[in-house]
């Protein structure tokens, strides 16, 4: 095979992965949308292989990436692994960071199970609460678990406003805040 045919080759499989749904796809699929593409028969051996081996080490390069990408996101979050619970300095499980500044977290208070979102500030290496910021669900003689629509009423009513991206997070942590919260009140 000439070397202009095995760079088409490379050039289109790659393309097709890139676009491609990792977790859906397979080498057969890439194989016949690159063939289908260059209007060539990639079934032959020699090109089977070729783009085996081009399927193989674009999948070692990404997870190569996503376990670097991993390991800067344990750095960032000071050494912590995935899974790992984090507390504040009062012993408050934190359920999930908005932002640097802000967090929801879960405590314990008399005997009652308290959710807050709250903005914090650093001073003397620790992690302070601001003004900023809302018990959004104290659990007592109340149901079991809050929904997610009453957090959100909660927030709102407190004047916590999101952004965009804090939003997000704070939505798709809401199942891990009941979670949590289920396991604190069944101690």
């Amino acid at each position: 095979m000439d070397e202009e045919t095995r760079n088409k080759i490379e050039e289109t499989v790659l393309e097709i992965l890139k676009n491609s749904n990792m977790d859906e796809t397979t080498e057969f699929k890439i194989r016949k949308s690159a063939s289908d593409k260059l209007g060539m028969d990639l079934s032959d051996p020699t090109r089977k292989k070729l783009v085996r081996g081009i399927v193989e080490t674009y999948l070692t390069e990404q997870q190569a990436k996503a376990e670097e990408e991993a390991e800067e996101e344990e750095e960032e979050d000071g050494g912590r692994k995935p899974g790992e619970k984090e507390y504040d300095d009062e012993g408050g499980l934190i359920v999930c960071r908005l932002s640097d500044k802000r967090r929801v977290t879960l405590s314990e208070f008399r005997g009652k199970t308290l959710v807050s979102m709250r903005e914090y500030y650093k001073k003397d290496g620790k992690e302070l609460p601001t003004a900023k910021g809302k018990l959004l669900y104290c659990f007592d003689e109340r149901p079991k678990y809050a929904s997610v629509n009453y957090l959100l009423w909660q927030s709102m009513c407190a004047g916590i406003s999101l952004t965009a991206e804090q939003w997000a997070s704070f939505y798709k942590n809401v199942p891990g805040i009941e979670k949590a919260i289920k396991k604190m009140e069944s101690r």
